[in-house]
């Protein structure tokens, strides 16, 4: 392994927003809880897994250019949680040997994917 990709290595992944406080109730909803910390009042930050952090940062001239993918062992159990919880998908996309991805887009036009291989 590089010392590059080395222990210790934290990864903020971000996604940009119009107007945080409308942001926000849709990225709790998604995730299902709220953010694991607020860095100020215009950012959320999510533990995704150790280690790997989602920041919804409220920067209006670099909203809605978002592309995140989080890859998860029970991609069908996340996608029941995120309807039962009020958020629709937008499309599926299906690659070979089965994997799928489930992409969600917020208000801003953000895509959040969840993908997973078949069971």
């Amino acid at each position: 392994m590089s010392e590059f990709l080395a222990d210790g290595l934290e990864l903020f992944a971000g996604i940009c927003v119009r107007d945080y406080d409308q942001a926000l109730p849709w990225y709790e909803a998604l995730f299902g809880m709220p953010p694991t910390f607020v860095a100020h009042p215009t950012e959320g930050v999510w533990e995704v897994a150790p280690h790997r952090w989602l920041v919804v940062e409220q920067r209006p001239e670099r909203a809605g250019f978002s592309v995140q993918t989080l890859f998860v062992d029970d991609l069908e159990a996340r996608v029941a949680a995120i309807a039962s919880r009020g958020i629709e998908s937008s499309t599926t996309e299906t690659y070979e040997e089965g994997t799928r991805k489930v992409i969600y887009l917020d208000p801003d036009g953000n895509e959040i994917g969840f993908g997973g291989n078949p069971a």
